[in-house]
Formats: C-alpha cells, sequence, structure tokens
C-alpha cells in the first residue's frame, strides 16, 4: 500500500515538473483602457515617479513603504526604490524610454519577494475624444516561475493589478 501511494506521488510530482518544463520561457501581462483625456495629460503621471502615489495599485498596500527618488525629476533616468512590506516588497524602477507623451519604457527589477528584472511599457494612442492606454510588463521565466504558473498564471497573479491601476490612472486622468 505505501509503495502505491509513493509511486502515485512520484507520477503527481513528474507530471508537475513535466508541465513547469513545458511553460514558454518568458512571461508578457497587457491590460488596456480607454481614458478621456488628451496622452500629455496621461503620461505626466506616467513619467514622474511622484506621481504614482495618485494611482498606482501597489501604493496603498504599505502606508509605511519607503521610498526613493534619484535622477531627473521625470523622463529618462529618473528612478523609483521602493522597500516595504510582504505585499509590496523590495525594488525599483528606471525610466529607460521616453517618447512622450506616446510611450514610456520601464526597467523594473523586484529584489523582495523574490528577485527577478522585468520590463514595463506604457503605451499611448489618440483614440477619438480620449487615448488609449496600454501597459505591459514581460519578462523571463525561470523554472521556479514556471513551476508556480503551474497553479497560478502571471496573467491572472498581475492582471487584476494592472486593472485597478488604470481604472485609479483613469479616475485622476479625468478630473
Amino acid at each position: 500500500m505505501i509503495k502505491k501511494i509513493s509511486l502515485g506521488l512520484i507520477v503527481i510530482l513528474l507530471v508537475i515538473l513535466g508541465l513547469a518544463a513545458s511553460k514558454p520561457d518568458t512571461f508578457t501581462v497587457q491590460r488596456s483602457a480607454t481614458i478621456k483625456a488628451p496622452p500629455e495629460k496621461i503620461v505626466a503621471y506616467l513619467n514622474d515617479f511622484h506621481n504614482w502615489q495618485a494611482w498606482s495599485p501597489w501604493e496603498k498596500l504599505d502606508p509605511k513603504m519607503q521610498r526613493t527618488f534619484e535622477g531627473p525629476q521625470s523622463g529618462k533616468g529618473a528612478v523609483y526604490a521602493w522597500n516595504g512590506n510582504d505585499e509590496v516588497g523590495q525594488g525599483r524602477m528606471e525610466i529607460i524610454d521616453n517618447a512622450s507623451p506616446a510611450k514610456v519604457g520601464i526597467k523594473l527589477e523586484f529584489i523582495r519577494p523574490f528577485a527577478s528584472q522585468n520590463s514595463s511599457d506604457f503605451s499611448l494612442q489618440p483614440n477619438g475624444d480620449g487615448t488609449q492606454v496600454n501597459w505591459s510588463m514581460s519578462g523571463p521565466m525561470p523554472f521556479v516561475s514556471k513551476l508556480m504558473s503551474v497553479f497560478v498564471s502571471m496573467d491572472k497573479m498581475i492582471g487584476k493589478d494592472f486593472e485597478k491601476g488604470l481604472a485609479q490612472l483613469k479616475t485622476v486622468a479625468e478630473k
């Protein structure tokens, strides 16, 4: 009986490892929203990390979060670092691409709870009386991430935060 249970557990483990190994080497999460404001107004909230507190879905998760800013106030070279509780972790963002008001590209480094380096991009396209804002994040999927993705997809895990952030960005930009 113990041999059958052990064999069953080994088969389940091998199936999980096989599924993880079959996952792609990279991930991308993307969400979009139409905001009734010109791109120039919206990009001011994206291009200046000091303005992220008004709309970012992670800013209110830790009222005691430590924030530091380096480099220029906004645009290419602006840096924002944070260190907070387990919900927000620790990391750093740097604007590396700025084609204002059409695009803001960010190098995103997580230190804690899991070390990773990703890229995040905002693209803004005029659309009638508003602006179509696309927010994406992409990066490598090491084996540990592939293993986690067998149970929880990155899209579902991060996508809801992107949706919340875009809704909050819409609220502040449409005022």
